[in-house]
This record gives structure tokens, sequence and C-alpha cells, in this order.
């Protein structure tokens, strides 16, 4: 690694959803006064389309994977101008949520009105968000996409042209990139983080979950639905009417053994199974599109920087997906890391200094911890069968249903807008 190919202030590695969305915030570098623009290089191993999805009105091919998109993580994609561009493709807003407990009579609901706002989130298709994600890169000068390509190798830390520190990859073209910060956006499986020796805590929920698209009877109304079974919760998050037929996407969460007798399953049969678990709710479930199965497990790192090296989304921290926080955790991370090199580079520091992205790792590191704890403590007490545990998990869903002062925080709460938060998220 000898000579450097392409030299950039930030490279990061994945071009997927959290990895697209840092390269816009960076780009804000250049707009603040004083401050100029910071060369940015994205690295993705695939294809790299920037042309925006385009979907025929009676186009019901749904994504199976979904994200449930915070007020906050809304408020982000607003600001990098990614927002306006879903209005053209599609996406769903609720209005409200419904928990349930199906060994008991324990409901809790949580609306828009009591947390005086149009909407608790939206619901919008992976593809189309990182569609739009791309498309507005691609009007971006300052980033550089390496696209079809892969990391190979990850090099030392040396002094660029410029006598500036940096740190070295090694792309399977041949070429070399350097940056002052490489950040690792590069999923659960992140080679980033097993090239630099990151250590990581890592334990299976034993859960697998069922990810497909239903068409159900009735509408949904705007109402995201989730109940709570001892084998798993399921969820039913709402999607977009088309030709006046009513989807849901839906995520089950299952032991293996039996995510396997559901997907091995008949269409009919699969479609009578999830009825039967939602209670029926929205009448009956009259279609499902092709199901995915993907084992449940949670990891944390046990740091996310290292010698200018910074992990975000899920190549530092999964958690279970019962509360539909993965993505949003990972914008909250990138929001974070752009503010604080944002705010150095501003200052003429060193962007990629230990002091800078240390910022970084204190304010994201408990926050995530204290969600994946708050995840972790619903997945134990939904699954307890003891009837003493039963009896008070109702009564407390039941008590807390009936005082919307105390639901307020834990509204709050899902919707991104607690802790500390950075300031391009603030409503």
């Amino acid at each position: 690694m000898d000579t450097i190919d392409l030299d950039f202030d930030v490279v990061i590695v994945g071009g997927g959803l959290v990895g697209a969305a840092l390269a816009l915030l960076l780009c804000r570098a250049g707009s603040q006064p004083g401050s100029s623009p910071l060369s940015i290089g994205l690295i993705e191993a695939g294809r790299f389309d920037s042309d925006l999805v385009q979907l025929a009105a009676d186009d019901a091919n749904f994504d199976p994977r979904v994200v449930a998109l915070t007020h906050a993580s809304e408020t982000l994609f607003e600001r990098i101008g990614v927002w306006p561009l879903l209005k053209d493709l599609r996406r769903c807003a609720y209005q409200s949520m419904s928990v349930w407990d199906s060994e008991g009579t324990g409901e809790i609901g949580f609306t828009a009105e009591e947390a005086n706002v149009d909407h608790l989130g939206t619901i919008v298709e992976n593809r189309l968000l990182v569609s739009a994600l791309r498309h507005q890169i691609s009007h971006q000068a300052n980033i550089s996409v390496l696209s079809d390509t892969a990391v190979s190798q990850l090099g030392p830390m040396v002094n660029n042209h410029d006598q500036q520190k940096v740190r070295l990859l090694g792309l399977d073209d041949g070429r070399i990139v350097a940056g002052k910060v490489v950040v690792a956006a590069d999923g659960a499986m992140s080679a980033i983080r097993h090239m630099a020796a990151f250590r990581l805590r890592e334990w299976s929920y034993h859960h697998n979950a069922i990810v497909t698209t239903v068409r159900t009877e009735r509408p949904h109304d705007g109402v995201a639905r989730q109940v709570f079974m001892q084998e798993g919760p399921l969820a039913f998050l709402p999607l977009p009417s088309v030709n006046q037929q009513h989807y849901c996407s839906i995520v089950w969460s299952q032991e293996p053994e039996r995510a396997d007798a559901l997907m091995a399953m008949s269409d009919e049969a699969f479609c009578e199974a999830i009825g039967q678990a939602i209670e029926h709710r929205l009448g009956q479930v009259l279609e499902v599109d092709r199901r995915f199965a993907i084992p449940l497990k949670q990891r944390h790192a046990t740091q996310y920087i290292k010698d200018r090296i910074a992990l975000v989304g899920d190549a530092a921290h999964t958690i279970h997906p019962l509360a539909g926080q993965g993505v949003n955790l990972g914008l909250l991370d990138v929001a974070v890391l752009a503010e604080e090199v944002l705010s150095a580079h501003k200052r003429g520091l060193d962007i990629g200094e230990d002091r800078v992205l240390r910022r970084f790792q204190r304010r994201r590191m408990g926050h995530n911890l204290s969600m994946m704890s708050v995840m972790e403590g619903f997945k134990q007490l939904f699954s307890e069968s003891a009837p003493p545990v039963r009896f008070l998990r109702n009564l407390g869903m039941s008590v807390l249903n009936q005082h919307p002062l105390i639901k307020r925080p834990i509204i709050t709460r899902a919707m991104g807008l607690e802790g500390d938060l950075p300031e391009i998220v603030r409503p």
C-alpha cells in the first residue's frame, strides 16, 4: 500500500440506507459559514443505481423489507432533501398504535392526538428510501461513489501527500483509498469491523423473523398493530392501499421450529394461521406474498471507534425488531457522527482524531444500550407464561392505557424525540 489512488476526508463503506444518509449529512459542511466542503468517498460493493424507482399506480409489488421511521428520522430526511422525493413514490403514515397480549385482556393504544402530532411515524419500503437517497447523492459534487467494488484489505494509518494522518483501505479492484475517517456502515456482518478486530458481544434470540406482505379484507385505518404471544410478537405495519385493496407488512417472530413449519405452509394455510394470530382484527387475510425467514441475533460492539474507524448502524449494534427501532438507531448514529465531524471540521481540527470520535461514541453508546435493554425486557416479559406474571402484565397494560400523562413519555421515546438529539433531527 505505497501509493494512494484516492484521498478523501471521509470514506464510508456501505451505500445502503445508513451509509447513504451519512454521506448526505456530511455534504452540509460546505453550506456552513466559514466551512469548506468535505470530500466524501462512498464504497458500495454492489450496483449503485441513482435513478428513482418508478411505480405505476396499480403496482402492488411491495418490498418485504420496510422501515418504520420515527419523527426524528423523518426530520433528518426532510433536511437532507430526501423526504420530498418520497411524495412521488409511496409511504404510509400511521396515526395510532395498538398493542395487546394474546394471553389475556391487556391492551394499550397510543395515538397521535395524545402526543399532539398529526402522526406517530411512517412506514416506507426500504428500496424506495434507498432509491431516493442515492438519487440525491448523484447530485452532490463532493461525493464520489465507488460501486461494484469491496474493501479487501484494511491498511495502516499513514501520512498522505499533504502530511495529514489517514487510514488506508485496499479495494478488490486494486485501488488504494485513504480517509481521515473511515466509517463502517456495511451491516451486521461488517467486514470493516472484522478486519479492525473490534470486539463484539453477540447472542441469539432463538427466534426467526418471518417477513412478508399480506392483503387483508378490511383496511388498517392508519393503525400499526402488534400482538405479543408467548411464542413471539407479531406486527402488522400499514402500507398504502392499491386499487382499493388493503395491505400490511408483517414481521412475525417465532421459535425456529415453528418458523420452519409456518414457512412450509401453503399460502392458504399461512393466511389462516396469521389471521388467527392477529385475531382477525382486519378480517380475513386474503393473500400473502413471498415469505422470508431471518434468524434474529443481538449484537453490540464493545466500542464504536478505533484508530480513525467508526462503526454505525448494524455494524455497531443490532436489536430485536419488535419495536422497529433498528434503522432509527442507526440514523441517530450517523446524525451524531456527522454533527461531531462537521463541528470539528469547522473549528479546523483533525476530524479523525480520537477526541472527536470519542464524543460520538459517548453520545450514542449509552442510548443504544438503553434501547437494547428495553427491547430485551419486553421480549422476556411477554415470553413468560407463569400465571402471576401474565396477570400483572395485563393489569399493568390496562392501567397504563387509562393514563395519557404517563403514556406521553413512552410515545415521545418511540418517536425518537428524547435524549441527546443532534440539531438536524430536532423538530
